[in-house]
């Protein structure tokens, strides 16, 4: 409950803006508060720590507020999991203004882009810059320059991810700084420098500080280091932009999993579902971060629309990437049931997905709580408290997962397949402590002669994408089952250079849903709904709405008043290929 109210403090002390009209003008006489200069401020490092708090909002959201659900679920829905009655859309067209990009101004002379990346690189660059006026040990120093570089890091990170060259600014820039229009830099350049950050956080930064899984230390720096290294490795990798450097940020990701794995600190929890439908993370050994949810206080509704709301039901696509319990995918095992019913299609399958996919169809017309695909999701459905008050509209109160151990282990065999050198020793560290979940029940992944094999059986899914090796396929399948609805599948596929698998046109199965008959239900029930077949078939989510995915949705457009803006102050600001 204290870290609500270091939140809140932390809230008013990185105020950036404000208006004349509510504050009048001798607040504007003032510096502002995200510019905190007085060295009596920063020689307490309680000060320090609660102005840290201020950050956390940008980037730990979780499950959200009210009827926003942060990444999860419906999060970055723009991939291959979800067979929505409206596929969404990437960007379109160039906006005029908007989308994150921003002069490095003061937030205080541009009020209305307090939200931009370059806002809270700002911020970043302002608390690294002010920690040395503590005078406080060496060590305390040393831990919060590294939290602070820890956020630049993560921002930079982020920038880079939405608009690939920007411009690196690593000092607080004032108004007639000459970098505040500067051009940008290759992504190169940026991501060593955000690399730097990583490294110098993950060695000064405490291993335990604030509120146990709720606060910054050495184990959230190293995850995220492992997740944005794996995202920047393979991007470079697959988009062919730098093989050198694919291979040392793949090992920055594995070495950083690596350290987390070797420190014993966490370990794979026993319930699957547990880890997003519990009302208390606290002490859960899978949990390296977590967003605490309290009634009254903050509440969210991710919770209600897995009970209660019609949903963008998940694709067949989705539905047909889970292994058998024999290990094996549904083209080669014998014990695959088909998919003519929802029982069928989980019978014997991967307990995650029975974890994840409501037992019974769900179809418009039928039932208030329907989906467009006729599976509808659970994984966020707590049983006991469905009925209850706190379970219904913006009332709920489940904790929500930041940051897990078992993503973790996924980055780590992930980086170590694509550096190539892959074992089955590094598989039983790894993938394999998923697959022994209580629940589960998968055999575990084997590697035999640099292919995948199960039981000591070599396989080669009949449904693999040529492109890629069996090994990646199966490391890339585990990683879905594992972490599906949790708002990393559209950066999966921008980093690996697979866009093409979110085209309902040239992946028709992500506009399919559940098999029904025609026969077994009344036109009622039927009205608007439309299969593949004559008399039975497929759902088709969307008969109208299609996806086509173009090359240049890989990267964001800069909007057209920053090109302009640029270039009337001298920089020729280049617009990202295609837009």
């Amino acid at each position: 409950m204290k870290l609500f109210k270091y939140i809140a403090i932390a809230s008013v002390l990185s105020l950036s803006s404000c208006s004349k009209d509510f504050l009048g003008d001798d607040f504007l006489t003032k510096d502002p508060l995200d510019q905190l200069t007085d060295p009596a401020f920063w020689a307490s490092e309680n000060n320090i720590r609660t102005y840290t708090y201020g950050f956390y909002y940008s980037y730990f959201k979780g499950y959200g507020q009210g009827y926003s659900w942060g990444e999860y679920f419906s999060g970055q829905a723009l991939n291959d999991d979800f067979a929505p009655q409206t596929p969404a859309e990437f960007i379109i067209n160039v906006p005029t203004s908007g989308g994150g990009w921003s002069p490095a101004l003061p937030a205080i002379q541009h009020p209305t882009k307090a939200t931009s990346y370059y806002s809270r690189i700002r911020k970043a660059n302002h608390f690294i810059e002010s920690v040395p006026k503590s005078e406080l040990d060496e060590e305390v120093q040393n831990h919060w320059s590294g939290v602070g570089r820890f956020f630049r890091g993560l921002e930079y990170a982020n920038f880079v991810n939405a608009f690939g060259d920007v411009p690196y600014i690593d000092h607080v820039l004032l108004e007639d700084d000459p970098d505040l229009y500067k051009p940008r830099d290759s992504r190169i350049l940026v991501m060593d420098k955000v690399l730097e950050d990583f490294k110098f956080a993950a060695e000064h930064v405490r291993a335990i500080d604030g509120p146990d899984q709720q606060a910054v230390n050495k184990y959230v720096v190293l995850a995220y280091m492992s997740r944005v290294f794996l995202f920047e490795g393979t991007w470079m990798k697959y988009h062919d932009v730098d093989q050198a450097k694919a291979k040392e940020y793949l090992e920055a990701s594995k070495w950083a999993a690596e350290q987390i794995i070797d420190a014993g600190a966490f370990s794979i929890s026993a319930d699957y579902r547990g880890l997003f439908t519990s009302e208390s993370l606290k002490g859960n050994s899978e949990i390296i971060m977590f967003k605490e949810y309290v009634e009254g206080i903050l509440q969210h509704s991710l919770m209600s629309y897995n009970n209660l709301e019609p949903q963008s039901g998940m694709s067949k696509n989705a539905v047909d990437s889970y292994l058998l319990s024999d290990g094996l995918p549904t083209g080669l095992s014998t014990k695959y049931a088909g998919d003519k019913t929802v029982a069928d299609a989980l019978a014997s399958r991967d307990g995650r997905m029975v974890q994840t996919v409501v037992p019974k169809i769900r179809l418009m017309n039928t039932v208030s709580n329907f989906s467009s695909s006729g599976y509808s999701s659970h994984k966020f459905l707590n049983e006991s408290l469905k009925d209850a008050v706190i379970g219904s509209s913006q009332l709920n109160i489940t904790d929500a997962p930041i940051i897990r151990y078992g993503e973790v282990l996924l980055n780590y065999a992930e980086a170590t397949a694509e550096l190539g050198t892959l074992t089955t020793e590094d598989l039983n560290k790894s993938i394999n402590l998923l697959r022994k979940r209580n629940g589960v029940g998968l055999p575990a992944l084997e590697v035999i002669g640099g292919n995948p094999a199960v039981n000591g059986q070599v396989y080669d899914d009949p449904a693999r994408d040529e492109s890629v090796s069996s090994l990646i396929w199966e490391i890339r399948r585990e990683r879905r089952s594992e972490l599906m609805f949790e708002g990393v599948r559209l950066d999966d596929l921008r980093r690996w250079k697979k866009l093409e698998y979110a085209d309902t046109e040239r992946n028709p199965t992500i506009n399919r849903g559940a098999y029904i008959v025609k026969a077994d239900y009344n036109d009622s029930a039927l009205k608007g709904i439309y299969v593949d077949g004559a008399t039975e078939g497929y759902i088709i989510p969307s008969n109208t709405n299609k996806r086509t995915v173009l090359d240049k949705y890989y990267l964001d457009p800069i909007p057209l008043d920053q090109i302009s803006l640029y270039k009337q102050n001298g920089v020729d600001l280049a617009q990202n290929p295609g837009w």
